[in-house]
């Protein structure tokens, strides 16, 4: 519509957009470009000095997709997915952002993105139903619609650990990399943690480094990616089934074309299921492709876990060093990782184990790390300690919804975050999240999950501008029962068991709950779709007329 301000007069100090988006990843991206073809005036606001999202920050040493690059991409568009060819099977930070600018110059998307612009507030007017959001520079900005991109893991969690700011060294968190190369040569490193990040981080950072020391608190279970390149054969067959594999996609619950296994890991004998387990490990990729009950019978788990303890002792040579990096939780519970060589590593002289479950770390010091135990003297501190997933990004910013209420009141206040399909929240007209809490989200393919998104709420805003709406609001009994069904079938897994991001477990003080819908994309979706179907079944709309575009 017109570039006016929230109360219709031409403004020298507000902009006016029909819709704001925060970030420019893969979600944001989409957004915008799926908004602007509708013919909504769109404004992508971005903290970073480019496009990529989280593959614009995470540039750490290692650092992969654990999703095939060829699934691991949009399908909105058959002439992009044509156009664009990855060089392997999992890729690599570089290439993933080379894509995501290859996509911003193929549909002119920077003209409406603002770079280096991180979006402080965003307020709700109730007078004039426009969303009032505030930059971290000062800039007002009004739109009718405010919808957040801001990605699951984008908020780095750094421990408060006593003494940090007296180091002298260098530390980096992983989540915050720098754009040029970070030296580790003949280097004294210390890294701190050993999820995701840190189990790519490693292997690398050890053939480089003087001396490596991990500072493991919870060991993890990792299985090889065998990562390896495309040849052309195989790609020109990918390209040729598009149609297939799109749907597929859309249809599974990870988003990976494929049905999932159909049979229990306790209906093989012993010896059938140690085939089924050693041929995924030699291939490459999760064992929880192998059978559908791994993550809901505790007896079915416990064959995978036992597989990949025989393993870890296997590669890692010294008895006491494999014992500590062997978990004793359930598989899968805590994110499933995939590695190039991770275990190997540790086989290194130049790699060493700290065990800090036993012997915490006291403190940073000017020239290293002190346990409990011992003190390490180093050069460099990498962090590797996550992110505080899910709810974080959000509440990293001021936004508040009706009566003044913020979100991170309507969160914490409560017994556990609270959203109508992991999209809406009661009490925030306008206001649409893409992949938010208690949406399947990061349990899976996350481009399929933005896609499904984007489209939602780029169709939900499309439907209110044509039937004269000029607002949308989760009920609030729809949101509880939302919320109790994502509990119920949370319920009905091993998930609950385990401290994980996956229940806000690595953050101090956050509620406990699991965030994430575990019912699977391809159900998901249906659920979207059927609400939609039925008038937006569960929110309340305005009918309040709004200008013609």
């Amino acid at each position: 519509m017109s570039a006016e301000s929230a109360n219709g007069q031409k403004s020298e100090n507000v902009k006016s957009f029909d819709a704001v988006v925060v970030g420019a990843g893969f979600a944001g991206l989409y957004m915008l470009h799926r908004l602007r073809e509708a013919g909504f005036s769109t404004r992508v606001y971005e903290a970073g000095g480019g496009v990529g999202g989280v593959w614009y920050w995470n540039r750490y040493p290692g650092a992969r997709c654990d999703s095939e690059s060829i699934y691991y991409n949009y399908t909105f568009s058959e002439e992009l997915y044509q156009e664009w060819t990855w060089s392997s099977r999992y890729p690599e930070q570089p290439e993933i952002l080379k894509y995501l600018n290859f996509v911003a110059d193929k549909f002119d998307l920077r003209k409406d993105i603002q770079f280096q612009s991180r979006i402080e507030s965003a307020h709700y007017d109730e007078v004039r139903n426009r969303w009032m959001i505030r930059t971290a520079a000062g800039e007002r900005i009004s739109a009718q619609y405010f919808i957040t991109g801001v990605g699951c893991l984008s908020a780095a969690n750094i421990p408060p650990f006593k003494g940090i700011d007296t180091f002298q060294g260098e530390w980096y968190h992983t989540g915050r990399w720098p754009h040029e190369k970070v030296d580790f040569t003949g280097k004294r490193v210390g890294i701190i943690g050993n999820g995701s990040s840190g189990i790519q981080a490693i292997p690398v950072i050890a053939q480089e480094a003087g001396h490596l020391t991990v500072f493991q608190r919870t060991p993890q279970y990792s299985t090889p990616a065998r990562n390896h390149p495309y040849d052309s054969a195989f790609i020109q067959k990918t390209k040729e089934n598009f149609s297939d594999i799109k749907q597929k996609m859309k249809e599974s619950m990870g988003g990976i074309p494929s049905m999932g296994p159909a049979r229990s890991a306790l209906a093989d004998t012993p010896e059938a299921r140690q085939r089924v387990y050693e041929e995924i490990w030699e291939k490459g990729g999760f064992l929880l492709q192998a059978y559908y009950d791994l993550t809901i019978d505790e007896k079915a788990n416990q064959t995978a876990t036992d597989f990949i303890r025989m393993k870890i002792k296997e590669i890692v040579h010294d008895p006491k060093v494999a014992a500590l990096l062997t978990p004793s939780y359930y598989y899968g519970t805590k994110r499933a990782i995939i590695d190039t060589h991770y275990y190997e590593a540790f086989n290194r002289p130049n790699v060493s184990l700290v065990d800090v479950k036993a012997s915490p770390i006291d403190e940073i010091t000017p020239t290293g790390l002190r346990t409990q135990g011992a003190e390490y003297p180093l050069d460099v501190l990498v962090f590797a300690t996550g992110y505080d997933a899910m709810t974080g990004p959000l509440l990293k910013m001021d936004i508040r919804g009706r009566n003044g209420v913020s979100l991170k009141e309507k969160w914490e206040g409560g017994a556990a975050t609270r959203t109508y399909l992991g999209i809406a929240n009661a009490g925030f007209p306008n206001f649409f999240m893409i992949t938010g809490p208690e949406s399947p989200s990061v349990l899976g393919n996350m481009p399929v999950a933005i896609e499904q998104h984007v489209e939602w709420i780029g169709d939900c805003i499309e439907y209110l501008h044509k039937s004269g709406l000029a607002s949308i609001e989760a009920k609030t009994e729809a949101e509880e029962a939302w919320s109790k069904h994502c509990r119920e079938v949370a319920e009905g897994t091993l998930y609950t068991k385990a401290d994980s991001w996956y229940t806000g477990a690595n953050i101090a003080g956050k509620p406990r709950g699991i965030q994430i819908y575990l019912g699977g994309y391809g159900p998901y979706r249906k659920i979207c779709d059927e609400v939609a179907t039925k008038g937006y079944e569960g929110f309340t709309t305005s009918s309040v007329q709004i200008p013609h575009r």
